[in-house]
């Protein structure tokens, strides 16, 4: 929504009582969404300034603060949330006033996640939404960290590992396991392991460890000390064709790892690591609609590719 589309009223009373501006309210919910009054006030078309008049504004009329600073941004206080109920309801009606079918879904809904949820559970998620609501914009950033505990910019985020989160939601949406891969023509120059043991003797394609901040996927090549690293990256498709360019042994998620056929799984009985795909988002931000249509996307493509995240197709 843009500075157009916000409403210009004045502070009004009712019964006698001081109630706050619409415009007031809309900062604040675009503040809550984006943890960052710069980000709000892109989202808005208006200036940092701005932002900033309109929050004391609301606070003067409201009688306390309905924001809290919070690790380098912006958090509802109880208040906050009080008043966000408000902002909800006004955008609501905003959006019933501007739309030529008052029962479409319409917004920006970005989301973060690792790069292979990005692609094979993310992605055909967004296109889902698409074919059902035009109007919905998915915008996905590709990256693998642990949860943040300020969540600018993003609608949602998807983690491996349970996360450890203060005023937002944790969904478990399901497990996945790694495993170990060569590609066909290494083994067939290399030999292939038949034990644990025999691993000692060959490369290891993996994760750059002093720049993996994921505990659970930290612990994932513990079982593997005695390996000496061959190529390793940040990004996990890297990974997968290192593995299939024969560099190495590559520990990759079964469910794209089993999608090449010149990839061979080694060890499937004695090497298995199961780790846990987390969603993370606000509660506030899971109310707006084009966010929850998200969610249930996601959560529906998860459901249909269970088999294929655990290996077992």
């Amino acid at each position: 929504m843009n500075a157009d589309q916000i409403c210009k009223n004045a502070d009004m009373t009712l019964g006698g009582v001081k109630t706050p501006s619409a415009d007031d309210l809309l900062v604040l919910l675009a503040v809550s969404r984006t943890g960052r009054y710069s980000s709000a006030a892109d989202d808005l078309g208006i200036n940092h300034t701005t932002i900033s008049r309109r929050i004391a504004a609301l606070e003067d009329t409201l009688g306390g603060r309905v924001l809290t600073r919070a690790g380098g941004g912006w958090e509802l206080t109880q208040l906050g949330r009080g008043a966000l109920t408000a902002a909800e309801a006004v955008e609501d009606a905003l959006r019933t006033l501007v739309s030529t079918d008052a029962g479409a879904l319409e917004g920006v809904v970005r989301i973060s996640a690792t790069d292979g949820f990005s692609a094979y559970i993310a992605a055909p998620a967004a296109a889902r939404v698409q074919r059902t609501h035009p109007r919905v914009s998915v915008e996905i950033v590709a990256v693998t960290r642990r949860a943040s505990q300020q969540r600018s910019g993003l609608d949602i985020e998807i983690v491996v590992g349970q996360p450890q989160v203060h005023r937002a939601e944790a969904i478990r949406l399901g497990d996945y396991r790694l495993g170990l891969y060569a590609s066909r023509t290494y083994l067939d120059e290399h030999g292939t392991p038949q034990i644990p043991a025999d691993l000692s003797s060959h490369p290891f394609i993996y994760f750059i460890d002093s720049m993996l901040h994921v505990d659970d996927l930290d612990l994932a090549p513990n079982f593997t000390p005695t390996m000496r690293e061959s190529v390793t990256s940040t990004n996990v498709f890297v990974h997968v064709e290192a593995t299939r360019a024969s560099a190495g042994i590559g520990l990759l998620p079964c469910f794209m790892a089993d999608r090449h056929p010149d990839l061979q799984r080694i060890l499937p009985d004695a090497i298995a690591v199961r780790l846990t795909y987390w969603l993370v988002t606000r509660s506030e931000t899971l109310r707006r609609p084009e966010v929850s249509a998200v969610v249930e996307a996601i959560r529906a493509v998860v459901d249909a590719q269970r088999s294929a995240l655990l290996g077992e197709n």
